[in-house]
């Protein structure tokens, strides 16, 4: 690929982090106005957060559609129909129904799970490999500058009175009017000219996911990262604000500012993190050491509160949890260049598969004793729980093989 048409790419990659970024603002907002949407569908709480949470049904699925898309269509046409899919979704949250409700959040989810492997995919083709961690740790770090906005600044909107229609009318025209500027910046592609053409002639829709799901380096990437995004997607921005308003007493705004925090740690740990794990040529330290500052974190929080504010807690969880972005570098480097969106897509299906069965097992057992049971005990053992899932994350990344810049040098000199 010429070095003119990579950076196009780098500038459709940047046009496409915008994508992202409302991915990130709707995916968390409803945490923070959980009452108004009550409201508007005429449910209960509960129900309402198992509503908020089916977004990751669609999500983990429509995260293979997209890996499939990406390879066979390339990245204009699959972003486009992506992010009109998200702008619906959120348009869909006008009607006051239960049925618009339950469809915009599967929407949304389905639109969502092309933002993420479409910057991945745009990346790849714009960036070398020894600067690619740290182009997908900065890709998450927009996310989550975005899931920040999300809670920061639409939490003191709608505590203020802001309609919160007002909220999901511009959000699904923002995305809409991002669809059409995705659609004109990204490069159109010759796939008759493709250098992997060879590769890939004669390989059928679904020949990328066998080539990707037979690599047992694939599944256990997609477990690691599920079980250090869960705490963030499941507890942060789903239930963290009932859980401090609750279990620790927080008042509302208090609650929605410190569960907002993970997704700032996230902003600087992803770049952070990536930029690191490039520096040295190394993937699985990095991994690790993130995992072991989740763990230290959430131990403070319930073992020694007064040590320092709740909200700094959260701030180093989630710059902890950017550590979950570097098997999305791993499962590229560990299967062919010519399955690169086919690759993203399973580590998010898998990665998202796992917090789709967690977050019913987590609800069921911490979600719903919340009014009955609530206090500093239930709030303990609701932490142990995610504290288990990253153990369990490190335990994953030992059978993991080394496929840093420096392995790669190992490799090829021996």
């Amino acid at each position: 690929m010429s070095s003119s048409l990579k950076k196009f790419y780098i500038i459709a990659w940047a046009f496409g982090l915008i994508f992202y970024f409302l991915d990130y603002v709707i995916r968390s907002a409803p945490a923070v106005m959980i009452p108004q949407l009550v409201n508007n569908f005429n449910t209960t709480e509960l129900k309402l957060i198992s509503m908020v949470g089916t977004y990751y049904y669609t999500y983990s699925t429509c995260s293979l559609i997209a890996g499939i898309a990406l390879d066979k269509f390339g990245g204009k046409k699959s972003l486009f129909v992506g992010t009109l899919i998200l702008g619906f979704g959120c348009l869909l949250f006008l009607i006051s129904s239960q049925v618009a409700g339950i469809s915009g959040r599967l929407l949304q989810g389905a639109g969502c799970a092309f933002a993420f492997p479409g910057c991945v995919y745009l990346a790849s083709k714009g960036f070398s490999s020894k600067s690619l961690a740290t182009a997908i740790g900065f890709t998450q770090c927009i996310g989550m500058l975005g899931g920040t906005a999300g809670q920061f600044v639409v939490g003191p909107w709608v505590e203020k009175g802001v309609n919160i229609d007002t909220f999901w009318l511009w959000s699904g025209i923002a995305t809409i009017v991002t669809a059409f500027g995705l659609f004109f910046v990204i490069p159109s592609e010759n796939k008759s000219q493709d250098s992997e053409k060879p590769k890939t002639k004669h390989i059928g829709y679904l020949e990328p996911y066998k080539i990707v799901f037979k690599n047992p380096q694939s599944w256990l990437c997609g477990i690691i990262s599920g079980l250090l995004f869960a705490p963030t997607t499941i507890f942060a921005m789903t239930w963290a604000v009932a859980f401090f308003q609750k279990d620790k007493q927080f008042v509302f705004h208090e609650a929605a500012i410190t569960s907002a925090m993970v997704a700032f740690g996230w902003v600087f740990g992803c770049p952070l993190l990536g930029f690191i794990t490039d520096k040295i040529g190394r993937r699985k330290p990095v991994l690790v050491g993130g995992a072991v500052i989740m763990i230290a974190s959430l131990l403070q929080l319930i073992y020694l509160p007064d040590l320092y504010p709740a909200k700094i807690s959260m701030f180093i969880l989630g710059l902890g949890s950017g550590a979950a972005m570097i098997p999305y570098s791993i499962i590229k480097e560990a299967n062919p260049d010519y399955v690169k969106g086919s690759s993203t897509g399973a580590i998010n299906f898998i990665t998202f598969g796992v917090t789709t069965l967690l977050s019913p097992i987590f609800s069921r057992w911490f979600g719903k004793s919340l009014d009955i049971s609530a206090g500093n005990l239930h709030f303990q053992e609701s932490i142990l729980f995610w504290i288990s899932g990253i153990v369990l994350a490190i335990l994953v990344s030992l059978m993991l093989k080394e496929t840093g810049s420096k392995a790669q040098n190992q490799v090829i000199t021996s």
